[in-house]
C-alpha cells in the first residue's frame, strides 16, 4: 500500500496558477511517503491469498528532502516483487512519483522493466502489479469514484480522523512534519483495512484470511500506539465504529450485534443480509 503527501512546489508552480485549478504532477512537491507493508502467501489446494504485516511506516526521516525520500522509496521498490496497492494512484501518486524522480534524475527501472507487454505495473487492468483500489471499486469508471474518506466510511475504517490532505500545506509551513507523516500513515492504514474488504470480495483471500489479517493489524496498531500515538488513536476509532461496520467477516455473531444495534431483528435473516 503506498500513499503520498504533497505541496505545491514554490519554483516550478506558475505565477498565474489558481487555487482553485489542480496542479499538474510534476507542480507537485513530495513531503511524505507511507507505506503498509505486507507479505502475501498462496495457498497450492485453495488459491486463496493470506497477508503477514510487516511495518505501517513513513520512508526516511522527517528533515529528509524530496529527493532522498524518492531514493530510499525506489530501493526499497527495487528490492522485492510488490503488487503495488494505492487508492488514485494511477491519476495521481504514481504521476507524481515518477514526474518527481524524473525532475530528481533518478532511475525507476523495475517500474518499466518488470512483467510483460500486458501484464506491468503500467497496465490499468494488471491488478497483480499495481491496482488502484478506488479505480476498480467504481469498475473503472463506470460509476462515480468514491474518495478514501467515503470508502472508509462505507466499508468500516476509521477515515481522516481531523486531518485532512489541505491542511498539508500549512503543517509543512508551520514545520509541523511529523502531523504530516502521522496523517500519510493513518490514510494508508485505511487502504489496507479497504483493500482486505476488497481482498475478500474478490475471492483473492478466504474470511479466514480476512480476519486473520485484521487481527494482526490490531495487534500492530497495539503494540506501535505507545510510541506513535496516531496508530493508537487510529486504532481506537476503529473500535468505535466497529459496531456499525463489523471488522471481521467469518463471525455471524458479529454481525448479528451491528444489527442488532441498527434496529435489525438478529434473528430475521432477511435483516441481516439488507433484504
Amino acid at each position: 500500500m503506498l500513499d503520498v503527501e504533497t505541496v505545491p512546489d514554490p519554483v516550478l508552480m506558475p505565477a498565474d496558477w489558481t487555487s482553485d485549478r489542480f496542479p499538474k504532477a510534476p507542480w507537485h512537491q513530495i513531503v511524505a511517503i507511507s507505506v503498509v507493508e505486507v507479505g502475501v502467501e498462496r495457498d497450492a489446494a485453495t488459491g486463496f491469498e493470506t497477508y503477514a504485516l510487516r511495518s505501517c511506516r513513513s520512508g526516511g526521516e522527517p528533515g529528509w528532502d524530496e529527493a532522498r525520500l524518492l531514493r530510499a522509496f525506489w530501493r526499497l521498490f527495487e528490492g522485492g516483487r510488490y503488487r503495488l496497492v494505492t487508492w488514485n494512484g494511477r491519476a495521481f501518486d504514481m504521476p507524481v512519483v515518477l514526474a518527481r524522480s524524473l525532475m530528481h534524475g533518478l532511475a525507476a527501472p523495475s517500474w518499466f522493466l518488470r512483467g510483460t507487454r500486458w501484464a506491468n505495473y503500467g497496465q490499468r487492468h494488471a491488478q497483480e502489479w499495481h491496482l488502484d483500489l478506488m479505480d476498480a471499486i467504481s469498475s473503472f469508471g463506470a460509476s462515480p469514484r468514491l474518495t478514501l474518506e467515503e470508502a472508509s466510511a462505507a466499508f468500516g475504517a476509521p477515515g481522516k480522523m481531523g486531518e485532512h490532505g489541505s491542511c498539508v500545506g500549512d503543517l509543512v509551513a508551520r514545520g509541523e512534519i511529523g502531523r504530516v507523516r502521522a496523517y500519510c500513515e493513518t490514510d494508508v492504514a485505511n487502504l489496507y483495512v479497504v483493500y482486505l474488504r476488497w481482498a475478500h470480495l474478490t475471492g483473492r483471500t478466504d474470511a479466514a484470511g480476512h480476519d486473520a489479517a485484521i487481527e494482526a493489524l490490531l495487534l500492530y496498531l497495539e503494540r506501535e500506539g505507545a510510541a506513535r500515538p496516531h496508530l493508537a488513536a487510529f486504532a481506537r476509532e476503529w473500535a468505535r465504529i466497529g459496531r456499525r461496520v463489523p471488522m471481521r467477516v467469518g463471525r455471524p455473531a458479529e454481525a448479528a450485534e451491528a444489527a442488532t444495534d441498527a434496529g435489525a431483528d438478529p434473528t430475521d435473516r432477511q435483516s441481516l443480509l439488507g433484504a
